[in-house]
């Protein structure tokens, strides 16, 4: 089995354009997928995804109720598990975030660079405690963007302070954060949250990802891949590398992921 705990796809009249705007202010990066709903699911398929978490990004406070009724019109509890997303300068968040709860939606996702909020902003910890009442899961974007120059908002010692703050699970994307090995294992490693796989295959060089591994355990990592920018069998060519045994690889594959999704079997 194995579950994607970080994807991304758009109502079909917008994700053309979303995806081009996405692949261009990110130096041309080549997508996987179309970044339509259709073309997540032909690409589970192929590379055998039991489930994907979708993950959306409110950029702007007008976005809020759309971002959310697009992630409940897809959210199937089954193969499609669609979180939501808020905007932290919103006056009507906290509704939004009551919203979220409401729509069965299991947890919303923070970009602070698409955002333009630092995660350890004290303004934020209000967020962070309505979330974890509500026992949301969160994913935070962590480490460089690469559509936005630094400095960048989800930096690992950025992170070590923000997590302080929630008492539900919190997801850190990419291994702690993209091309941040070496500050994720100082600041993060060893604390209680967990990391996503996503978007690591040929970012760094593998030492990081072994220390990561090592310092910070496989019952704390779920499988992610990103897409549209990293497939499955991308992400499982470099867990694959690295010295795991076959119990820790399921949990990575898909045990963890079922824990915090609430899935049986």
């Amino acid at each position: 089995m194995l579950i994607d705990f970080h994807t991304h796809c758009f109502p079909d009249k917008i994700a053309s354009r979303a995806i081009e705007k996405l692949s261009y202010v990110s130096g041309g990066l080549e997508p996987y997928t179309d970044g339509t709903v259709s073309s997540l699911k032909s690409s589970m398929e192929k590379e055998n995804v039991n489930a994907s978490v979708v993950l959306s990004i409110a950029t702007n406070a007008h976005q809020q109720k759309s971002v959310n009724d697009f992630a409940y019109s897809i959210n199937n509890g089954k193969d499609i598990f669609a979180f939501g997303s808020v905007f932290p300068y919103s006056e009507d968040i906290m509704d939004e975030l009551e919203r979220i709860k409401e729509l069965g939606l299991k947890g919303v996702k923070l970009h602070p660079d698409y955002q333009g909020f630092n995660v350890d902003d004290i303004k934020m910890k209000p967020v962070y405690r309505k979330i974890s009442e509500l026992g949301l899961i969160t994913v935070f974007h962590a480490g460089n963007d690469y559509g936005y120059p630094p400095p960048y908002g989800a930096t690992p010692d950025k992170m070590a302070k923000a997590i302080e703050w929630f008492s539900s699970p919190v997801v850190v994307a990419h291994w702690g954060g993209v091309g941040c090995g070496e500050d994720v294992i100082k600041h993060l490693c060893g604390k209680d949250v967990y990391f996503d796989t996503s978007y690591a295959y040929g970012t760094q060089p593998k030492y990081y990802f072994e220390k990561i591994l090592e310092k910070h355990g496989a019952h704390r990592l779920v499988f992610g891949t990103d897409t549209p920018w990293h497939t499955a069998n991308m992400e499982m060519r470099l867990i694959n590398s690295l010295n795991i045994n076959e119990e820790d690889k399921e949990k990575i594959k898909h045990k963890n992921a079922q824990k915090l999704l609430g899935i049986n079997g």
